[in-house]
């Protein structure tokens, strides 16, 4: 589960005024080293951290906003699929204008360090509308977070999150006619752990020759270097403790840390080489100023600029990880960034 925890550093005074109340109201928060997956598994069983866990969900709800996002105009789906290579059920969640014009996806991927969170929470109904406002299809994948159940009631380490995750992908691609979806414009996006997903998922479709499923990637703020701190990434340094705490090995090892020992670049993508990237389709890194992730974002970026890749960065100044989210928080930073992200699909 993602620790919160806000300290005073020069990057907190930076942070655009109007996410500093949000921010403060959250609880502080720290994280231990884990000696193992099993460990930490059994932590997240105590009463304490059960309480935890339904307060963070309590708080997501309050980002359901039908005032920024409303459902009218909208119509909505939810499609049942089997995930390969392990034969499990996964969900897909499809939010689309009430049109049954044919229009581009955005096959969105949730964050929460690929170990917990859902897309069935208010704060995802309203990004999934916000963007689907914009004139095209969200399809928002349930897959199997690695530490904490989604709606999907299984938990299971690397690569069952992100087979679930490619596994939905193409299946939505070869149901588009169904669903109104323009085949050839099915861009895959996510932020943070679902940022991590969103460049693994293009790497692994790469590997098996099927890249030409998706025309573009959009990751944001994403969860891809799997250990910190890092004097080559000073933001994990100067920003931690603004909104995540990383200085543990817990995210690793509930991952898998098997294969960040390997260096596997489909668990942790900042792990991938020129050879890994090239060949990728268009991919957009959105980073923001005061977040602790920031600089492996901009590394991944010039990893792929380096690879040839068609890819280009963008820094939102004053903003915590993920800030694009806080909807009912930043209204005006939500729907530029939900406007960019179908204009990428619609191009």
């Amino acid at each position: 589960m993602w620790q919160c925890s806000i300290v005073t550093t020069d990057a907190f005074s930076r942070l655009d005024p109007r996410l500093q109340p949000f921010l403060a109201m959250l609880p502080p928060g720290e994280s231990a080293d884990v000696a193992s997956r099993d460990e930490l598994m059994a932590q997240h069983s105590t009463p304490e951290a059960q309480q935890a866990l339904a307060a963070a969900a309590q708080m997501m709800e309050i980002f359901d906003s039908e005032d920024l996002a409303p459902s009218a105009g909208l119509r909505f789906a939810e499609e049942h699929i089997t995930s390969t290579p392990d034969g499990n059920t996964i969900q897909l969640r499809i939010t689309r204008p009430d049109t049954d014009d044919v229009l581009p996806c955005v096959y969105y991927i949730h964050g929460g360090g690929m170990a917990s969170l859902s897309s069935t929470y208010g704060l995802y109904r309203t990004w999934a509308r916000l963007i689907a406002a914009q004139g095209v299809v969200v399809v928002m994948v349930e897959f199997r977070n690695c530490e904490v159940p989604s709606a999907v009631a299984e938990v299971a380490p690397f690569p069952a999150g992100l087979n679930d995750c490619v596994s939905g992908l193409k299946w939505t691609a070869a149901n588009a006619t169904a669903h109104g979806i323009d085949p050839g414009r099915i861009v895959v996006a996510g932020e943070s752990g679902g940022g991590n997903l969103t460049l693994a998922t293009g790497m692994k479709l790469l590997r098996d020759g099927d890249i030409g499923l998706v025309s573009g990637l959009y990751a944001m703020c994403p969860y891809i270097a799997g250990e910190w701190p890092q004097d080559r990434l000073p933001s994990s340094i100067e920003n931690n403790g603004i909104l995540l705490n990383l200085h543990h090995n817990t995210g690793r090892h509930g991952y898998g840390i098997e294969a960040f020992d390997r260096r596997d670049p489909l668990a942790w993508p900042l792990f991938a080489t020129e050879a890994d990237v090239k060949g990728l389709p268009r991919t957009v890194i959105a980073v923001n100023e005061c977040d602790p992730l920031r600089d492996e974002g901009i590394e991944f970026y010039r990893l792929l600029a380096k690879a040839g890749v068609a890819a280009r960065s963008e820094m939102l100044l004053g903003t915590s990880h993920a800030a694009e989210l806080m909807t009912i928080v930043v209204p005006d930073i939500s729907a530029a960034r939900a406007k960019s992200i179908a204009a990428f699909a619609a191009s």
